[in-house]
């Protein structure tokens, strides 16, 4: 990116700001230094039951040390926002509960992570993935929805992070013209996914004004995303008039305004396109004023970081 580029995202400053936001580090990094192990059910479903133990404890530990080194890297980089995998303990809902199983046991390993995460002051959040649809016309479909969040929750507990937005569980409004149904499912969510729950407005279903009248009834947060916006309403900037409203709008569905998380990203080969960019170039001027921001770009670390220095050559 050219020095061009930077300057101009540092003068969208509209006024001097002594503290810049928490910059969120999502999932990976683009070095080795934080990768995971997975397997795929398919691979797993072969294995005898001795050798799905052994496979899991070995995958689980695995992918706890490495848990341990995201949060060391991000103490390193001063990133006080983390995004986990939702695939850090693959396998542990099945009816085999070998990896349910482990995980339990593994309880003291779990809880020291969350306890270094607090102590850090480091945030560590969970996006379920694109199966969670609360919303579905399918019972089936909203009950293993319900079974996956169950799961998610099940493990930010181990993990003894606190049941609240800090350590939120973020999912998308699933189906289209479901608002109703979806605060009605909701409503019947147990405590431990309820007080983590917050939603997303996306490009396509749930616009950002649909999302926050769900979010408002179903008194939980609302993760505004600029890019979503932008390309759901087909607007031409960030700085659209809208972008500030619904950032505002957003911020209280937050109980604790200090804690309102946004994304942002920006389009690969184009303003309004879907595919994420390698770095941030552009960002909404209302978004110096969010206290956190996860930074979904390909590039990573090497995002927040130019970011960053972009917004501190504009102080």
């Amino acid at each position: 990116m050219t020095t061009i580029q930077c300057q101009n995202l540092a003068n969208q400053h509209q006024q001097p700001q002594t503290t810049l936001p928490n910059l969120g580090l999502v999932c990976i990094t683009v070095s080795q230094q934080v990768r995971f192990k997975t397997i795929t059910r398919t691979r797993y479903l072969k294995f005898s039951l001795a050798e799905r133990e052994r496979t899991l404890r070995q995958l689980y530990q695995h992918n706890l040390q490495r848990l341990h080194d995201a949060l060391s890297f991000c103490e390193q980089n001063q990133i006080r926002l983390y995004r986990m995998t939702s695939n850090l303990f693959p396998m542990n809902d099945l009816e085999d509960q070998i990896g349910e199983n482990i995980l339990e046991e593994m309880s003291d390993d779990l809880s020291k992570i969350g306890q270094r995460a607090l102590a850090l002051g480091i945030r560590m959040v969970l996006h379920p993935d694109q199966f969670v649809v609360l919303s579905s016309d399918s019972p089936e479909v909203v009950q293993t929805s319900i079974n996956i969040l169950a799961r998610h929750a099940r493990d930010l507990d181990l993990l003894g992070l606190p049941r609240s937005p800090w350590s939120l569980m973020n999912i998308h409004g699933g189906k289209s013209q479901r608002a109703e149904k979806l605060v009605k499912v909701i409503s019947q969510l147990s405590e431990a996914i309820k007080s983590r729950l917050t939603l997303e407005n996306d490009e396509y279903a749930y616009s950002a004004s649909e999302i926050l009248a769900v979010c408002q009834q179903a008194e939980i947060p609302l993760v505004f995303d600029a890019h979503h916006h932008i390309c759901h309403e087909n607007l031409d900037s960030y700085d659209d008039p809208s972008v500030a409203t619904m950032f505002e709008a957003a911020r209280s569905t937050w109980k604790n305004p200090d804690w309102q998380l946004v994304h942002i990203s920006n389009g690969e080969t184009a303003f309004k396109d879907r595919k994420h960019s390698d770095l941030i170039t552009d960002m909404p001027s209302i978004y110096h004023q969010a206290p956190w921001i996860e930074v979904e770009a390909k590039r990573k670390e090497e995002a927040i970081a130019y970011l960053r220095s972009c917004w501190l050559m504009g102080q």
